[in-house]
This record gives structure tokens, sequence and C-alpha cells, in this order.
């Protein structure tokens, strides 16, 4: 209740956080740039035909639009509609009177420059934030605050997304339902990171997806095993703990490969603490006669009663090599083992575990959170409350992200004495741990304005500073360091800033933007999702859908790791894959399940285009669709995305009985037959077309239903593609786009905002300022976190709503 209270306060404060009065910050008018003299001629000549009173494509009037005003700041949303359209190529549409291309470039290349120029006279960063931390976050935090990793899934919901990321403030709200499980989740962690004595026996089941091959080596498992997982379990307390095994069977209560015996073991940090045998002729017969029995009794027999230190452990349940199966006769060798095939001659196929406990005597115990805590001990009984008053001092300050306040130090530390009341000063200790990580101090991160007037601009303090970069480069916590650095207030000063970030980046912290940057850009995170048709793509497995996601985020994290080139992400000639994706991708002498980095020496397979996961990501179950493949092009890296199609599109028509197969070229011929399709097709198709040689599962392919694949095309500027390779190079030949694209991606997930007009200036300086690293990463993320909207913010306006945000080029 106390936390509760607390919480709801501290809510309150956030609320008049955000409206403190704020210092005029600078402004001043622009002064007009020559440019080229007929740019209102060229306007009216080629834009207002269409885009008038009368016409008003795309809701966008532009026969009384006076160019002028680009020269004030004004219409700063039409500006940039205008520079967009016209460096994609789509505007003035082909086939309509277009202005030469010099013309054209030079009339962007003035407009850009208006628009920049009126934004660093007149900056709109954007208001002060309130910014809830997302699943990931808090997992992180929690992590490097108390060195507890736990899984936040099981804690608090998933969040809501928009722009594409699950960090944007706006859909981060607080229900009350919401509130009870971060007050609940608060509960929880304080009482597993100080190991409290009163838990609960409870259980947790570790599932294994049903279409997991377990006839091979699982990674992380010793070598010579076989099927079976790798758990992460976090035991709470010194105890006893039931270990429970259960293997998967057929409806009639049948397992699998029951035929030959199978070792099995369980081990508990690579110590065997169960050893037995599963299958040989005793179960065979008795499975025949009993097979609901035979089946409880085997999973028994799997199972065992062990004492377990405190702390994370890494359970192993699998089978080991020396009994090898017999091979099934097959008509086709399938690399898929499905458990659900009953096949007495393969290997049984563990369902999951379940840990119950701790039962018997139970400790505290030695673990990493509480080294972590517990920096000092009250010896004698009188030092107690000094001690307490470290620790809850070094913690405060790295969950609020700030010095400690002394009322702050107060509230916690009268939490302390109540929980030392009740017990222990180690019960003190995790009362105080628990009233901090349910303080919205901690869920949320607060931006606060200093300057004076409403609208006024001023620059982030640098403690804010110091969270907005911790959240961006590791979805976690300031360190000590860092959090030094703002509380000196050098964090500000260009050398400063730029050492901390390099410094950050080589962190290994900073996989996180692999792992939810690049999860979410470029959508790996729906690779789970993934479910080819089984008849058409037998072999398609779990263990190939995770090794895809892998090779993905390897690349990417060997790019942020190795300072190398955004476009390497394009164009790379190496790739990272275990012997299951090797296998998918016909790369000879790759064994294991580790990943390796490989040379790609087939060009078509090079960067993100040539990657099975996003290949399969942007198909469907049974075929490849070009439409999807052209739109996350577009949209993921071209920063172009097309409109939503119309309503009621019907679907692709399937041929008739006696018909032949047809290509997907000409099943969509009969979408871009249609007017109110063909706009959208034009752009995206000759996309897809090019990636067509990849099948629905992202393996090689020459033909598609006994015919030869047209892989050719023309992009929306005219440049004519004949398959991955030449749109690979298409798309490198105009790198600007593309490294724009993940600049405004990269600014979208800092900012926690979708990105408006007035943003787009620091997109283009940012993009202009990596090209002079050769786009290496270090140099986009400086880029980006010396912009106007990273570093500024502006008081808000009077009764206003905010600009509208967008996050499109």
């Amino acid at each position: 209740m106390r936390a509760t209270t607390a919480f709801l306060a501290a809510t309150v404060w956030i609320a008049s956080a955000m409206t403190l009065p704020a210092a005029r910050g600078q402004g001043g008018t622009v002064t007009p740039a020559a440019g080229p003299p007929d740019a209102q001629a060229l306007v009216t000549r080629y834009c207002a035909t269409c885009h008038s009173r009368s016409g008003q494509a795309g809701g966008l009037r532009l026969d009384a639009l006076d160019v002028g005003r680009f020269r004030t700041g004004d219409d700063a949303e039409v500006g940039e509609l205008i520079i967009r359209r016209v460096r994609s190529g789509a505007m003035p549409p082909r086939g309509a009177p277009r202005p030469d291309a010099a013309t054209l470039e030079a009339f962007a290349s003035w407009l850009e420059g208006e628009r920049d120029r009126a934004e660093r006279v007149q900056p709109h960063p954007g208001r002060p934030r309130l910014r809830r931390l997302n699943r990931v976050e808090y997992g992180n935090a929690v992590r490097d605050l108390l060195s507890l990793s736990i899984d936040p899934a099981s804690l608090v919901p998933p969040d809501n997304a928009a722009f594409g990321f699950d960090n944007i403030s706006d859909v981060l709200g607080l229900s009350p339902t919401l509130q009870e499980r971060y007050l609940a989740a608060a509960d929880r962690v304080s009482a597993l990171a100080v190991g409290d004595g009163s838990l609960e026996p409870e259980a947790h089941t570790y599932t294994i997806r049903q279409d997991v091959s377990q006839d091979r080596h699982i990674d992380g498992l010793p070598l010579g095993t076989l099927g079976g997982a790798l758990i992460r379990h976090i035991f709470p307390l010194d105890g006893e703990y039931d270990l429970q095994v259960k293997l998967y069977r057929s409806n009639l209560g049948m397992m699998r490969g029951l035929q030959l015996a199978h070792p099995f073991e369980l081990a508990i940090d690579g110590r065997p603490v169960r050893a037995a045998t599963v299958g040989g002729p005793a179960d065979l017969d008795a499975a025949f006669e009993r097979p609901t029995e035979t089946g409880d009794a085997i999973d028994a027999r799997l199972s065992a009663r062990v004492r377990v230190a405190a702390g994370p452990r890494e359970v192993g349940v699998t089978f080991t090599e020396a009994a090898p199966s017999l091979d099934t006769v097959r008509l086709r060798p399938f690399l898929k083992s499905a458990q659900d095939t009953l096949d007495w001659t393969g290997r049984p196929h563990i369902q999951s575990l379940t840990i119950k406990g701790p039962f018997g005597t139970r400790a505290a115990g030695d673990t990493p959170s509480r080294q972590t805590i517990f920096v000092c001990r009250p010896v004698p009984p009188s030092a107690e409350t000094p001690c307490a008053t470290r620790i809850v001092s070094r913690l405060l300050r790295r969950a609020y992200r700030q010095e400690v306040d002394h009322a702050d130090l107060g509230r916690a530390m009268r939490m302390y004495q109540a929980g030392r009341a009740d017990g222990s000063f180690e019960t003190g200790i995790q009362r105080a741990i628990q009233f901090i990580l349910a303080s919205p101090k901690f869920v949320f991160r607060v931006e606060r304005t200093t300057a004076a007037a409403p609208g006024a601009v001023s620059p982030l303090s640098d403690l804010d500073l110091a969270s907005q970069l911790s959240f961006f480069l590791w979805s976690s916590l300031p360190d000590d360091a860092l959090l030094d650095a703002a509380g000196r207030g050098t964090l500000h000063e260009p050398r400063a800033f730029e050492a901390q970030i390099r410094r950050l980046l080589a962190d290994r912290r900073s996989s996180a933007l692999a792992e939810n940057f690049a999860g979410q850009w470029l959508q790996l995170r729906n690779i789970g999702s993934v479910l080819p048709n089984s008849d058409a793509f037998p072999d398609f497995d779990d263990n190939l859908r995770q090794a895809m996601r892998r090779e993905t985020e390897l690349l990417f994290d060997s790019v942020v790791r190795e300072d190398r080139s955004v476009l390497d992400l394009l164009r790379a000639d190496y790739t990272f894959v275990n012997e299951r994706l090797a296998r998918h991708y016909g790369m000879p002498g790759v064994y294991g399940s580790e990943f390796r980095r490989v040379a790609v020496r087939d060009e078509a397979r090079r960067g993100l285009l040539g990657h099975a996961g996003i290949l399969a990501l942007t198909s469907h179950a049974t075929r490849t669709s070009p439409v999807l493949r052209g739109k996350w092009v577009l949209e993921n890296l071209l920063g172009t995305p097309p409109p939503p199609p119309p309503p009621n599109v019907p679907s692709l028509s399937e041929p008739g009985k006696g018909d032949r197969p047809r290509s997907m070229r000409e099943q969509l011929a009969e979408h871009r037959a249609n007017p109110a399709c063909a706009s959208c097709h034009k752009v995206m198709d000759p996309i897809g077309f090019a990636l067509e040689n990849f099948d629905a599962v992202g393996a090689w392919r020459a033909t598609e239903g006994g015919q030869v694949l047209d892989v050719s095309g023309e992009l929306a500027d005219g440049t004519a593609v004949d398959g991955v390779i030449s749109l690979r190079r298409a798309l490198l030949a105009r790198p600007e786009a593309f490294v724009g694209t993940m600049v405004e991606k990269l600014m979208v997930y800092a900012l926690g905002r979708g990105l408006t007009s007035h943003d787009m200036p620091a997109v283009r300086q940012a993009v202009r300022e990596a090209a002079l690293h050769e786009y290496r990463f270090s140099a986009v993320i400086l880029a980006v976190a010396r912009s106007a909207p990273f570093r500024l913010r502006a008081a808000p306006e009077l009764g206003d709503a905010g600009p509208r945000e967008t996050a499109r080029r």
C-alpha cells in the first residue's frame, strides 16, 4: 500500500515536472537564399495541373503555392513532401511532362537548402516527453541495477508499437491494470534479488516448440548430445527442487524412438544430476500394451529432486549419441525431425521441463544480485543505518538516473525502516528496493525543459542527455561513468560527448541495437511467426527459423562492433551461419550448431537482400510475394512506403483444373491491369520480381512451375534490373537514400516519437556528416546524437496539441 501511494504521488510530480517554466531560446529571422529563378514557374508548370483545386492529387494543392514561403520556414510539411517525391523520382510521374534531370536536381537541392536554413535559424526540436520503460528496457534496467537477469515477459505485458517501434512515448500509457503489474513486478524482483526466505514453492514450465528438430546438437549443450534444450533459470534460494521432464507423444499417448535405447542426461551448469535410458524392447512392448501409463513412467524416470544453490543456473535436458538410432527408410531424407510423426526408429523428443521449488531447508545463498546489492555489512548492529543508507543511495542514483535527492533518500529509507521493523536488515533492504522499482522515477523517463517562455528552445540537461544516450544505445540505464560525466556537467561538451558515445558502442550492451533496433526496423522479430506450408517446405523447422534471425542480427552487430560502413548491410561479402543454415544455402564445409563467420562467394547472397530470414518473412505460407518484398524494400530500405491498398482488393486467382501453372508475374498482371492498383504495383512489383530467384523460405531457384523465372523489371526512376544483384547495385548507386532511411529509423527509435517535417533537415545533415566518414556506423550514431531533435527541447506552447508526427521521408 505504501508503494502504491508513493507511485501515485510521484506520478503527480512527473506531470508537474513536464511544465516547468523555461528560458527563451535562440530566435531570429531567415535570410532568403538565392535559388533557381524559375522555381515558382516549375511548380506551376509541372505540378499545379494535377495538384489544383479541381484535382488535388494525393490531397495536395499546389496551384496557389508561394515557394517564397519556404524561405521563412512556412509550409514545412508541403516542402518536405515535395522533396521526398522529387528525390524518389515519383514526381512528376512517369508519362507526364517532366523537366530534365538537372533541373529537377537543382530544384530539389534549392528546396532542401531553404528548409535546412530555416530550421537552423528557428529549430523545432519537439517538446519534452514522458516515456515509460517498455518491457525490454525494464528487464535490462533490472539486470544492470541488480545483476539479475529476469524474463520481463513473465512480469509485465507486451507493449503497443507505433512508427515501427515499441518504445514510442505516446503509446506507452499506464492503465490501472498495468500499474498493478509493475507493482507486482517490483515485489517479485526485490524478493529474487535479496533472496527472500519467505518465498513459497512455485512451478515454472519451459516448453520446446513442436517444430524443433531434436535429432542434432543444440547450441550451448555439451558436444556429443542431441536434441533437448538449454534453459536459463533463476533459482531463488538454496534448496531442493523438483525437475520434471516430459516427452512428446501422439494423441494416443505413443512416444517416438522407443525401438532403441537412448541415454538421457539432466545437468545443471554442466554437472549431471540425472541419467536414465529411454526406449528399448521393454519400453516398446509396454507402450503397445499401456501407452499412457508407459509414457508417464518414462517421464518419471527422467525427473529428479536435487539440491541447487541459489542464483542463475543453466539446466540442460538432452540425449547423448552413445546409441545411434536406425535410419528410417524414406523416399526423401528430410532435414526436419518432426516429433508429431510416430517414428519408432527415430529419437525421442523432449516437450517440456518443469522446475518446482524450493523445498526443504532454504537459504538466501551467494548470488550475483546479492553481491551487487550488499556492498557493506552492518557489523556491529549499530552500523545498520549507515550501511543501509550507503546501499540505498547507490541504488537510487542508478535507478533514478540522477544525483541522489535528500527527499528521495528519505522516502526510501523510511521504507527500509518499516521493513527492518518487520524483520531483518535484509528485509529492510528488500522493502527499499521494492519501493525504488515501483517508483515512477524508475519506471518513467522524464525530460524537463528549463526554458522560461512557451515555445522557447533549450538543451537537455546533462543528466537527461545521459539517459537519452544509454537508452538509445543500450536500451538500459546509464552506468556510473556516464552519470559521473553528467554530474560534472561535462557531458554536453563535444569531445566528452563523443568519447562517451564511442565507449557505449564498444560495450557489449550495445548488442541491444541489433536485438531491439534492428529487430524492429528490419522486422526480424516477425520471423518467429513465419510458418511455411509443411507440404511445400517439409524441411523447414524452428532450428532454421532461429538461425535465419541470428544471421541478420550477427551481421548488424558486426557492423556496430567493427565500425563498418552501414552500406555493408547491403553489400557485405561475409555472413554468419551454422550447419543448419549453411545446408539451406548450399554452403559446404560448415558443421555444428555454432555460428561462425564465412565468406559469401555467391554475389546474390550478399547483404540483407540475400538473407533467408528477410525473404521468408516477406513471403506467404505457400509462395513468394513480390508485393510484400517490394513493400519491405520501399519502407525499410528506401523510406518511401506505398499507401495502404484500396478496400476489397481481390486475392490472386487460383488456376482452374487442367490449367497450366502460372508464374507470379502472370498472376500479378491482373492487379496491375486494375487502375486502382496499378500506381502502387508498378513501383513495388519490379523490386519484388528482382527477388523471385529466392523461394518462400529464401532458398535459391531458377524456375517456377517448370518455367524459367523472369526477374527483369524497371524501377520507378527508370533503372532497369534483372535480379537481386542489379537491384542491390541500384540501391547502392544512391547511398544517401538508404542511409537517410536508416537515420530516420534511428531517430524515431532514439526520440521515442514519430518524425515531423521539422526533423527532416536534421536527417539530411546527419547523412551529410556520415558521408564524410564513409557512412561508418559510429559516424551515423554521432550525427544522430548531435542533432537538434536529440539534444534540444522546446517548452510546450499554450494550448498546443503538438506537431503531427509521420516518420516518413
